[in-house]
């Protein structure tokens, strides 16, 4: 039984593996070509840096282990983020505009999902330093390109602001336990349960946050929901932002929900997640996250997404397939050797066969070379 691995935990073979090799470096490409930076954090960190500022709700996430060298405690990385923001607080330490991207495995102690993995491939961008709507219409319009790239189309993107649950919250004065089964009750969508736990609350916050779960739709959800919630500056400020990035960018199918509160104690305003067809989950999740910084010495406004490339490897359209040149060994043979290699320049997979080896076992061999007369030609190889 050597040869298990744990649950929720899968090699990838070549097929899958050269397919998110494939599109992690089309979405990096992407990301470079639009000025984002590409950094690589290392996979374990100490865990009170891991779980710091943008990190505090990884905690559960995050498996932990005891460093050899110092005695502290170490994490090994659930979310990339918290080291993007490390890096940009304190070791660019730039005071304008940064624009980091990353691709990494990560590692959760209990899969997001059933079908999850527990060892996602996680690639994303962040972008630091700009605390205006611009800067999350930027990343969305990234967001939404990597997905145009890939050829993977998004069904729906939904926009929400944790912004109005937290003025709600606080208007009506909810101690913290009442604020985190609210909290709860309203990412779950729970109407009853919401009423129920409302009770006591007073109005008009009480119908506002009752309301909430109905504020689902297209864009004239705004117009209701600034009809139907207070008239608080947060909210107006709110609802703004929304109605701005809808407008900004009208190509893409944005929706409405302002109780999707995911990241609700790490997000600090606009959040979103977009959907592709016949895939119930999330295909990215992203958000601001102003401050992220403050921990590792300078507080800067956030914004940026991330999405596992295992799942959109599965869901994104298979492109050509692979296939290769058997090649003869070509030993001594210069004229051979410098042939393959010109093969190979010219972007081709070329397999050469090793002494005594007469068939292909790894890349689909389609075609071989061939010696005729005094010239080596590419011919297809028929199948028996």
């Amino acid at each position: 039984m050597n040869w298990l691995l744990p649950e929720y935990i899968a090699d990838a073979l070549p097929a899958e593996a050269a397919r998110i090799e494939q599109l992690r470096r089309v979405v990096l490409d992407h990301f470079r070509a639009r000025g984002f930076e590409f950094v690589m954090p290392p996979m374990l960190e100490f865990l009170e840096s891991l779980l710091t500022g943008a990190g505090q709700d990884l905690h559960l996430r995050t498996f932990k282990l005891v460093d050899q060298l110092s005695g502290r405690t170490m994490g090994v990385r659930a979310d990339i983020t918290p080291q993007a923001a490390r890096i940009d607080a304190h070791l660019l330490n730039h005071q304008g505009v940064t624009r980091l991207s990353y691709c990494g495995s990560v590692l959760h102690t209990l899969p997001a999902s059933i079908s999850a993995s527990r060892e996602p491939v996680q690639v994303g961008a962040e972008l630091y330093g700009y605390a205006g709507i611009a800067a999350d219409l930027d990343i969305i319009r990234l967001m939404a390109g990597a997905f145009e790239k890939i050829k993977l189309p998004v069904s729906r993107i939904d926009l929400g602001h944790v912004g109005i649950f937290r003025a709600l919250a606080e208007a009506a004065g909810l101690p913290q336990a009442a604020e985190e089964n609210v909290l709860n009750l309203l990412q779950a969508k729970d109407v009853p349960g919401l009423i129920e736990a409302c009770v006591d609350v007073p109005s008009p916050y009480r119908e506002a946050l009752q309301v909430l779960p109905q504020l689902y739709g297209g864009a004239e959800v705004l117009q209701r929901a600034a009809l139907e919630l207070p008239a608080l500056p947060a909210i107006g400020e709110a609802l703004d932002g929304l109605r701005h990035l809808i407008e900004g960018a009208p190509e893409l199918p944005f929706s409405i929900d302002l109780s999707d509160l995911r990241g609700y104690h790490y997000h600090n305003g606009v959040v979103f997640a977009a959907y592709c067809p016949g895939y119930p989950a999330a295909i990215a999740l992203g958000g601001r996250y102003d401050g992220a910084g403050k921990a590792f010495g300078r507080a800067r406004p956030a914004t940026g997404f991330s999405m596992d490339l295992r799942e959109v490897a599965r869901l994104a359209p298979a492109g050509k397939p692979s296939s290769a040149i058997l090649a003869p060994n070509a030993g001594h043979d210069k004229i051979l050797a410098a042939h393959i290699a010109a093969l190979r320049e010219q972007g081709e997979v070329v397999v050469e066969l090793l002494p005594g080896e007469t068939a292909c076992e790894g890349p689909l061999c389609d075609r071989k070379l061939a010696l005729v007369g005094e010239h080596w030609i590419i011919e297809a190889i028929q199948e028996d």
